[in-house]
């Protein structure tokens, strides 16, 4: 899992390990507005400034995959005009940011019941998809209308439909197989899910891929975490040992 650094920025240390593929579930923008006695929308709108800083962040180190929580499907029971309001800052990023993807090898990925989404936001989200697919530095997805549990049960549904058109032996489901059938067949588990705001739990994100991912909580809201809380957990991602069930003796 070692990686170097491409970009010749200084302010870049050396990592001797980076994770993969970072998992992030960007919490606090609505608390960051209230304590500024900002709009909830204002909130939002400075958490998309950290979004462009740690998807370019994340270039720069090297890092392949990147995956952020940027709607769940909890999210739509929030109020009608905040749901619109995210929509359009959504379709806002999906344009505005195609051309410095296009320019750094950056593939647009996006997973979740994105067939709730506005017909805007589809059409450019598919726009930047398509104009993006041949980038071969990162992928980066944006997990939208996206619940855990649900990605699970539309598996299931996949495999038991396939049981019945007698195209898959179910004596051969094992992890490989069900893996297979998630939204995210096509990249490697998460090696690192941090979460900001305080916040000490995972919900409904990658209930599966998170399975031995090392896990990284801060107080920051996510429009104040900043390039040096990022690097630094990185730093300390680097100093983990990471067993997967087996001794210290055993890795050495």
């Amino acid at each position: 899992m070692s990686s170097k650094v491409e970009n010749s920025d200084s302010a870049l240390p050396d990592f001797e390990r980076l994770p993969r593929h970072v998992a992030i579930i960007m919490d606090g923008n609505g608390r960051w507005a209230k304590k500024k006695l900002m709009n909830r929308v204002k909130g939002h709108e400075q958490g998309a400034e950290t979004v462009r800083m740690v998807v370019r962040t994340t270039r720069e180190l090297g890092v392949p995959f990147l995956t952020l929580y940027a709607f769940s499907t909890e999210n739509w029971q929030r109020p009608k005009a905040e749901v619109m309001a995210l929509m359009t800052l959504l379709k806002r990023f999906l344009v505005n940011e195609k051309k410095e993807m296009l320019e750094n090898g950056i593939r647009l990925n996006v997973i979740g019941q994105t067939e709730r989404l506005p017909d805007d936001v589809k059409a450019a989200m598919n726009h930047t998809m398509e104009a993006t697919a041949q980038g071969r530095k990162m992928t980066l997805t944006l997990a939208l209308s996206y619940g855990g549990r649900e990605e699970l049960v539309r598996a299931f549904r996949k495999m038991a439909k396939r049981v019945a058109d007698h195209t898959l032996d179910p004596e051969l489901i094992d992890e490989s197989v069900i893996s297979q059938h998630l939204y995210t067949a096509t990249m490697p588990d998460p090696d690192l899910m941090i979460r900001t705001s305080g916040e000490v739990r995972i919900s409904n994100f990658l209930l599966w891929q998170l399975a031995y991912a090392e896990m990284a909580f801060t107080p920051k809201l996510w429009p104040d975490f900043s390039k040096e809380d990022y690097i630094q957990i990185l730093k300390d991602f680097g100093d983990r040992e990471r067993r997967f069930g087996k001794t210290g003796d055993q890795l050495e």
